[in-house]
């Protein structure tokens, strides 16, 4: 069985496992940089707080 394995004549088709690779880190490093655009923008929002808050106290 396995000494068929490497006998074989043509490589295997691995083409489909390949895309389905690349979907899957592309998909990943979508996800991460709409992650970092959710949280630049809760940052920006927390510092306009924090500088309403500045400003009142003084």
């Amino acid at each position: 069985m396995l000494l068929t394995f490497f006998l074989q004549e043509a490589p295997a088709n691995t083409t489909n496992y390949m895309i389905a690779g690349y979907t899957v880190i592309f998909g990943l490093m979508f996800i991460y940089l709409i992650s970092l655009l959710v949280r630049q923008r809760n940052l920006q929002k927390d510092l306009q707080v924090l500088e309403e808050i500045q400003g009142e106290g003084q």
